[in-house]
């Protein structure tokens, strides 16, 4: 990133709905990015018009990887704009994964990537982490390089980059939030597969906030953890970021709909919080969505878009020598 940043204005925040059901209070409008917060691609003009999706790729690691790119229909180069990296479940796609959680939606930038072919039954795409992953693709490098990408192309808040996906996407981001804790400002699990690899050394380089979805009806993967796979309990997964964290306590859980329970750790060094949002009986689904994505029962008590959004604005990454 070259001198040629200047001083940018961010959104201002619109987002409000799931702040009373998280327990939060409205956040502050957006400050102004600093010129070494605002990513080259400032000024730029945009590689398709606000408020389309539209299909790019990019060469990493000698590969052809592919993305859905989605830009706000108010996208200005002139200001910089939160980015939400958002990762599909296994044999899922990015375009796919676009359809039913809503994140474009948000007044954000979203990426959405495909992962590689991996292995097992069919011809399905997948993350690093799983042992179903395609062998030798390193998907952290990847997103790196996606990252630099986008930042180099689009005016892109680099201390407001945020991670969600569904499933094998989901436990991928936690694989991010142990190795890129630099570069990604807090994470959004859904329904995710925590395979060991997610979290074997995970020494994060701060603490890192985290809100986690998760059906206790989930038979793909299941809330109590399945030990023949490696998969924890999910209760297990986030208590293990919240120390992590260094969170000082779990402050009640919360019944705040019929169908939902939230747990939270407050006190967490450097500004940190973990959020997890039980849905009772709820299956290997995105809350809140319209259409198909997974199966067993989907909740329509919460949007998990606004929900995990309103928690995900809150925070960014610190200021550094970089940033």
């Amino acid at each position: 990133m070259t001198g040629a940043r200047v001083l940018l204005r961010t959104l201002t925040a619109t987002a409000a709905a799931g702040l009373v059901l998280l327990g939060g209070t409205p956040a502050p409008a957006y400050a102004t990015a600093s010129a070494t917060e605002a990513a080259g691609g400032c000024r730029t003009p945009a590689p398709q018009a606000p408020g389309t999706s539209a299909p790019h790729s990019l060469t990493s690691q000698g590969i052809e990887r592919t993305y859905q790119l989605h830009l706000p229909p108010d996208y200005n180069p002139r200001r910089a704009w939160p980015l939400i990296l958002s990762f599909h479940g296994r044999g899922n796609t990015g375009a796919g994964t676009e359809e039913f959680s809503k994140l474009s939606t948000l007044p954000a930038i979203v990426a959405y990537p495909n992962g590689v072919i991996g292995t097992g039954d069919g011809d399905r795409q997948a993350w690093q982490g799983a042992p179903y992953a395609a062998p030798g693709v390193d998907d952290v490098a990847f997103t790196s390089d996606l990252l630099n990408t986008l930042e180099d192309r689009l005016c892109v808040d680099q201390r407001r980059v945020y991670a969600t996906g569904k499933s094998n996407g989901a436990g991928f981001t936690g694989l991010l939030a142990c190795r890129m804790a630099d570069r990604i400002a807090a994470i959004a699990p859904v329904a995710g597969a925590f395979y060991p690899e997610t979290g074997q050394d995970c020494r994060p380089s701060r603490p890192v906030p985290v809100i986690d979805f998760h059906g206790t009806g989930d038979a793909t993967i299941p809330y109590a953890g399945d030990a023949d796979r490696g998969l924890p309990a999910i209760p297990d997964w986030t208590a293990a970021w919240a120390q992590r964290d260094n969170c000082a306590k779990r402050v009640r859980d919360r019944v705040t709909e019929p169908d939902i329970k939230v747990s939270r750790w407050v006190g967490c060094d450097k500004g940190a919080e973990v959020r997890h949002v039980a849905v009772s009986g709820g299956g290997h689904t995105w809350p809140g969505a319209d259409i198909y994505s997974g199966g067993g029962y989907t909740t329509q008590t919460i949007e998990a878009h606004q929900v995990l959004w309103d928690f995900l604005r809150r925070h960014r990454l610190p200021r550094t020598a970089n940033h």
